[in-house]
C-alpha cells in the first residue's frame, strides 16, 4: 500500500488511460505486422503466455478465429526447453504475450519459433526486455509500472492490444470504432457495485466460473484472481465444457459466476443458467435476462460484444478487491507469489 491505498484498485483505476495512450502508440507497429500478414498469411497462429497472459491468448483466440478464420493453438514451451524440439512454424506467426518479458520459457520458445521461421511478435509491457528483444514484432502494452502482484490493467492493456491487432488485421472498423469508445467505458465499469456477490462466495470452499465466446477468457481471468489475491479455490469453463463433466459439482448454495456474452453465446449460457438456478445453485450473473433464483451483477449498456467482455473483467477486479478486504487477505501481496515468475 501507499499511504493506506491499495494499489492493485489504483492501478486498475489507471486501466482507460492505459487503453487510450496504448491506442496511439500501436499505430505503427500494428500496421506494420498486418501489412506482412496480408502480404502473405500464415495458416495458423501459435500463441505462447502463462499467467493472466495465458487468458489474453485465449481471447486473442476467439478474435482471430472468429474475425479471420485462422486456427490458433497455444504452444507448450516445455517442447522447447525441456524436450529440446524445434516446430514446425516456418511463414506462420508465433504471438507471446508476457507482462515482464523475462520468463526463460516464453523467451526461448520465442527465439527457436523465430529460428524456424515464424514471424514474432511480443505483446510486451516492458519492450526493453529479453522477450521484446527476442521478437520480430514488438507491440507495447504501455500500461506503465504495475506494482501489485496481481495483474489488472495489463491483463485489459494485453486485450486491447488484440483488438487492435484484429480489427486492423480483419479490416473490422466497427470494431476498431468501439475500441476507440473502451476508455471511457471502462472508467464506467469501475463504479459498477457487484458487492451483492460478496457474502455467499466470500465464504464458499470452492466455486466455478462460467464464460462463452468472448466471455470465457474473462471467465478464466476471474477465477485466476479468486485464487491468486482471494485465496478461494475456483475454476473457469466455457458452458459447455462445464456440461461434459464438471456440473456434477453442482449442489444446493455451490456458488456459480456466470459472465454472459453480448452475442449468440449468449442463449446457450443463459438456458444453463435457467437450469443451474433450478438446481439450487447460488447463480451470478451479468446479463439482462433474469432468472428465477439468479443475482444480477450491473452491467453497462450493451455496445460491442468484445469490449464488453473487456468492460466485465474491469468491473470483476472491484469484486475481488472487495471479497479480499472482506476476507482479511492482503490483495497487494499474494501468498507464495512475486510478480515475476520465470520458470523454464
Amino acid at each position: 500500500m501507499i499511504n493506506g491505498e491499495i494499489l492493485m484498485a489504483a492501478e486498475l483505476g489507471e486501466s482507460p488511460h492505459v487503453v487510450s495512450r496504448q491506442l496511439e502508440l500501436l499505430s505503427r507497429p500494428v500496421n506494420q505486422l498486418c501489412t506482412s500478414l496480408k502480404a502473405r498469411p500464415p495458416r495458423v497462429v501459435v500463441t505462447c503466455a502463462r499467467g493472466s497472459s495465458a487468458y489474453a491468448a485465449s481471447f486473442g483466440k476467439h478474435l482471430i478465429e472468429r474475425y479471420l478464420g485462422i486456427p490458433v493453438a497455444p504452444a507448450a514451451p516445455s517442447i522447447t526447453t525441456i524436450y529440446g524440439r524445434e516446430l514446425q512454424l516456418e511463414n506462420q506467426l508465433f504471438l507471446a504475450i508476457s507482462q515482464s518479458g523475462r520468463s526463460d520459457d516464453l523467451v526461448e520458445t520465442a527465439a527457436s519459433a523465430r529460428t524456424a521461421g515464424a514471424l514474432t511478435v511480443a505483446i510486451v509491457n516492458d519492450v526493453d526486455s529479453p522477450l521484446a528483444a527476442t521478437c520480430d514484432i514488438v507491440l507495447p502494452m504501455a500500461a506503465g509500472t504495475e506494482s501489485s502482484v496481481a495483474a489488472t490493467k495489463t491483463f485489459i492493456a494485453s486485450l486491447a492490444a488484440l483488438l487492435n491487432l484484429v480489427a486492423a488485421w480483419a479490416n473490422e472498423t466497427s470494431l476498431e470504432a468501439a475500441l476507440n469508445r473502451l476508455p471511457g467505458r471502462l472508467a464506467e465499469a469501475t463504479h459498477l457495485n457487484w458487492s451483492g456477490a460478496v457474502d455467499t462466495i466470500s465464504i464458499a470452499r470452492s466455486l466455478v466460473t462460467l464464460g462463452r465466446g468472448p466471455t470465457f477468457a474473462i471467465a478464466q481471468e476471474a477465477a485466476l484472481k479468486l485464487k491468486e489475491v482471494c485465496n478461494l479455490h475456483a475454476e473457469a469453463y466455457s458452458g459447455a465444457e462445464f456440461q461434459h463433466g464438471p456440473i456434477a459439482l453442482v449442489s444446493s448454495g455451490y456458488p456459480v459466476l456466470i459472465f454472459m456474452p453480448g452475442d449468440r453465446g449468449a442463449e446457450p449460457l443463459s438456458t444453463l443458467a435457467a437450469d443451474l438456478c433450478r438446481k439450487r445453485a447460488a447463480v451470478f450473473t451479468t446479463g439482462r435476462d433474469g432468472h428465477p433464483g439468479a443475482v444480477w451483477l450491473p452491467i453497462l449498456q450493451p455496445d460491442r460484444p468484445e469490449t464488453d467482455a473487456v468492460c466485465l473483467i474491469q468491473s470483476f477486479y472491484g469484486l475481488a478487491i472487495h471479497l479480499a478486504t472482506h476476507r482479511g487477505m492482503s490483495v497487494d501481496q499474494p501468498r507464495n507469489l512475486q510478480k515475476i515468475t520465470r520458470t523454464r
